[in-house]
C-alpha cells in the first residue's frame, strides 16, 4: 500500500516539516508518527552526503564523508553503488575519482586495523526480455503508471538517448539491488541539486521519491544535509522546486 493511501499528503507536510524546522535532530533510528517516518536516518544522510561531495568533484571533505559513511554503517558495496549510479547524472569522471578516493579512505583505514563490510553482491540478472522492456517496466514501477502515451520532445528528436535511458539506466543500473528504488532516487535528488539548473528533471525526481515513500519533510532535511557543501543559491533553487511540487499536491 502507498503512504498516500495511508495519510492525506497534506497531513504529511505539516508533520513533518515541523519535525524539520524544530530543529528535531536525525537518530540512527528515524522517529515515526502514525507509520510516517520523520527524519532521514544517519545512513541516508551519509549518502546524501557523500553523493554530493562526489558530483562536486569536494575530494577532501569527501574523504570525510566516506570515513563517516562507514562509520555510520554503510557497507563497501552500498557507497561503490552510490558513485557508480550516479555517473549517468553528472559523468564518468566525477565517479571514478569518487572511487579512486574511497579506494584510499578503506586502504587508510585497513592500516588501522578497520575491518569494514563489504555488504552484498548485486544479484545476477535472470530476466531474459530484452533490457529496453524491463528498463520501461522498472520506470514504470518508480512512478507508479503506464508510460505508453506519446514520447517526449527530446526521445522524438534523438531516439537513440531514449533507448539508452532504458536499456542502461533503467535496466543495468536500476536492476542492480545493492540499493533500491528509495536510495538511489536519494542519491539522484542529491546529485541534481548539486550540479544546480536541472529542475525539470529534479522535481521528477523528487515526486518519485514522495512516489516511492519520502515525505516532504525528509527531502526538506535532504537540502538542510546539501546546505553544507552545495551552494546557497543552488539549495534555494531546489527549495522552490519542492515547495511548488508540494502545492501542487494539496
Amino acid at each position: 500500500m502507498k503512504i498516500f493511501d495511508i495519510i492525506p499528503l497534506k497531513s504529511i507536510v505539516i508533520v513533518s516539516l515541523a519535525f524539520v524546522f524544530l530543529g528535531i535532530p536525525g537518530e540512527a533510528k528515524a522517529q515515526s508518527t502514525n507509520g510516517v517516518t520523520l527524519h532521514l536516518d544517519n545512513k541516508q544522510q551519509s549518502m546524501v552526503t557523500i553523493a554530493s561531495l562526489t558530483a562536486k568533484g569536494d575530494l577532501g571533505n569527501l574523504e570525510t564523508a566516506l570515513n563517516g559513511g562507514l562509520d555510520a554503517g554503510l557497507t563497501i558495496n552500498e557507497i561503490k553503488e552510490v558513485m557508480v549510479h550516479l555517473y549517468a547524472y553528472c559523468g564518468f569522471p566525477r565517479s571514478l575519482r569518487g572511487l579512486r578516493t574511497f579506494i584510499k579512505v578503506l586502504d587508510e583505514r585497513k592500516a588501522k586495523g578497520i575491518e569494514d563490510n563489504p555488504g552484498a553482491e548485486a544479484s545476477p540478472i535472470v530476466d531474459t526480455r530484452p533490457k529496453y522492456d524491463r528498463g520501461k517496466e522498472n520506470l514504470e514501477t518508480l512512478v507508479q503508471r503506464k508510460l505508453d502515451g506519446p514520447k517526449a520532445d527530446y526521445a522524438q528528436f534523438a531516439p537513440v538517448i531514449e533507448v539508452f535511458l532504458k536499456e542502461h539506466l533503467f535496466a543495468d543500473i536500476f536492476e542492480r539491488d545493492v540499493l533500491n528504488y528509495q536510495q538511489r532516487e536519494l542519491v539522484t535528488v542529491s546529485v541534481l541539486t548539486t550540479i544546480g539548473d536541472v529542475e525539470p528533471m529534479l522535481r521528477s525526481h523528487m515526486n518519485i521519491c514522495l512516489i516511492q515513500g519520502f515525505t516532504p519533510g525528509q527531502l526538506e532535511e535532504l537540502l538542510q544535509v546539501l546546505e553544507k557543501n552545495v551552494d546557497e543559491s543552488k539549495i534555494k533553487s531546489a527549495r522552490e522546486v519542492l515547495n511548488e511540487l508540494i502545492q501542487s499536491k494539496d
